[in-house]
């Protein structure tokens, strides 16, 4: 065999062997990209499940917030009729010890004294006994209001601006103060889609509560109004009025006993009318919820008085 011929061999020897190696080389990371590849498959699936955990809990998050801020707005109204009581019964208290001190301070008294003296106490212990009856009736009208107020703010809290409704508990009553442009539409006493939806969720709430009735009030602006339909602003807020207190009835089935419309017009007013924030304020529906008279009058009754 030729020098040449050697070489040659060799040359093509080696060059194979070069081949080989980078061919097994290549499969190696070949065979390590694969693994790669699905271990970045697999982060990634922990990675979806690790933000849809993430989401729930801010769900979550959310309506707890939401709770709290109701517990806390029940707790503020219970805190100031508390206070209104606790103020009643100190006063009373105060009239009570008048009393007892200026009979006490009587010291030569008359066979007719004492009689008198005896009827004085007489009275002051059925006054006494009276006292405990209005703070028993104060106390479970309150109770009825705050959680009557309560429910309300929960079912119409959803989807419902903060400025378009107000739920605010005055004294023995509870009313809903609603804007005119969410429930009318401009001029008219024609209800806006949206009413009915509001109105929808007053009506459940009306509609557990049997022993209470419901005052519909219609307000306006001042700005005069007179067309073929509406003599002036009396006559628009009345048939407003009207409008909501007909739509819980036929749309809503609430007792017709329970309804009572009325307008005032462009009277009472909440603002000033000189701006348009005060004219938007003064239009307005009120429903007020209130309990029927001969209940009222039923917690007054001094046959009720509670045993001490």
């Amino acid at each position: 065999m030729s020098t040449t011929t050697k070489f040659v061999f060799i040359l093509c020897a080696g060059l194979t062997m070069t081949s080989c190696v980078a061919k097994k080389k290549f499969v190696s990371l070949q065979t390590q990209l694969d693994a790669a590849n699905k271990d970045l498959g697999k982060c990634g699936e922990s990675l979806n499940a690790a933000l849809a955990k993430l989401t729930s809990c801010e769900k979550d998050k959310d309506n707890l917030r939401s709770e709290l801020s109701t517990a806390k707005n029940a707790l503020q109204l219970r805190e100031e009729q508390m206070q209104d009581l606790r103020a009643q019964i100190a006063d009373y208290k105060a009239q009570r010890d008048k009393q007892l001190d200026q009979v006490g301070n009587l010291t030569v008294l008359s066979q007719s004294a004492n009689d008198n003296i005896k009827e004085t106490l007489s009275q002051l212990e059925k006054k006494d006994k009276y006292i405990h009856l209005l703070q028993a009736a104060k106390t479970k009208a309150d109770s009825i209001n705050l959680a009557l107020a309560v429910n309300l703010k929960g079912v119409l809290k959803e989807g419902i601006d903060d400025k378009d409704v107000d739920v605010k508990v005055d004294k023995t009553v509870v009313f809903v103060n609603l804007s005119d442009k969410m429930l009318y539409q401009s001029g008219s006493a024609s209800l806006t889609p949206r009413a009915n939806e509001v109105l929808g969720k007053i009506a459940k709430i009306i509609e557990s509560r049997p022993d209470l009735e419901v005052m519909v009030e219609g307000y306006t602006d001042n700005n005069p109004i007179k067309n073929s339909c509406m003599e002036d602003n009396w006559d628009l807020s009345v048939k407003r009025a009207t409008s909501v207190v007909r739509a819980l009835q036929k749309s809503f089935n609430v007792n017709p006993n329970r309804l009572i419309a009325a307008g005032r017009g462009e009277y009472n007013t909440l603002a000033s009318n000189d701006t348009e924030t005060g004219r938007a304020m003064n239009r307005r529906t009120r429903i007020i919820i209130l309990p029927k008279l001969d209940q009222f009058y039923d917690l007054l009754n001094p046959n009720n008085v509670p045993n001490k």
